[in-house]
């Protein structure tokens, strides 16, 4: 599952907004009933992977993490379009060569924020990994109502979770994600997993993992979309938009949905050729 802020916006823009979308992951999944395997959150887009019984119970998980996590943004700042128009990209991983690149590829994202080595990054699942570490701390199971509601900003029910929060009051990872599964995937081998960090193409994963999953629309609802997006940004119809404010848009969409040239020259009403200029293709 991917989520990618609008126009690539800083969604998660300090610590505790990271540790924000962690609880938000870690509630979410438990409402949609999957199981966290792996997560990496950073400033501008979260992956997670997930154990489901139906590719819909994943997509629901993922679009009540958008929806909880905008709630805790607008309140912390007053902002409410971040998230409004982002996708919510959902894969179905069933092989074990691509199962293990994308293991490896979501905390790579750390280095996208500049962490050094992945036990530097805190934002990951990665920590849960072949650490034989008793998981220590406060559980989350003995917090009393307000601590509930103050620290995970949620009123659910958690009396039964195994959640473990450290001395910054932070959720350990290895309380909540699969980390089992997690190792087995890598032969419960340490080195197999870094060997397999080293060699995974992040353009390639990328590819297959955040950009193919999204679904190409007819031209009609492509149309829709574009033109509630366009009156979202200027209060307007995609048609009659200035040049600048089209080629906004239309790189915005090329990013963030599965379409083609010809369909957004249709679409925005522009040449071929000036679409392929304003793509640099």
């Amino acid at each position: 599952m991917s989520l990618e802020g609008l126009e690539k916006e800083i969604i998660c823009r300090d610590d505790e907004d990271c540790d924000a979308m962690v609880k938000s992951i870690c509630i979410c999944a438990r409402r949609k009933n999957v199981i966290v395997i792996i997560y990496a959150v950073v400033s501008n887009h979260a992956h997670a992977a997930v154990l489901a019984r139906k590719r819909d119970d994943a997509l629901a998980f993922g679009n009540e993490l958008k929806r909880n996590y905008s709630l805790k943004f607008k309140n912390k700042y007053g902002e409410c379009k971040v998230l409004r128009h982002t996708k919510v990209d959902v894969q179905v991983i069933d092989d074990a060569r691509y199962l293990r690149n994308v293991l490896t590829y979501i905390p790579r994202n750390a280095f996208d924020n500049g962490a050094k080595n992945l036990n530097d990054y805190k934002w990951t699942g990665f920590r849960a990994m072949f650490n034989s570490a008793k998981c220590e701390g406060r559980k989350v199971s003995s917090l009393t109502k307000r601590e509930k509601e103050t620290i995970l900003r949620t009123g659910d029910d958690l009396s039964t979770v195994d959640w473990i929060l450290n001395s910054n009051n932070e959720l350990e990872p290895k309380s909540f994600c699969d980390f089992l599964y997690l190792e087995d995937a890598f032969h419960n081998d340490q080195s197999f997993f870094f060997r397999c960090l080293g060699t995974v193409s992040t353009a390639e994963m990328t590819q297959k993992s955040v950009l193919s999953p999204r679904e190409m629309k007819t031209d009609e609802a492509f149309l829709k979309e574009m033109n509630d997006l366009a009156a979202s940004w200027f209060d307007d119809k995609i048609r009659n938009l200035s040049s600048a404010k089209k080629a906004r848009l239309l790189q915005h969409a090329y990013r963030t949905t599965k379409t083609s040239i010809p369909q957004l020259s249709r679409v925005f009403g522009l040449d071929r050729n000036e679409v392929s200029r304003l793509l640099g293709k």
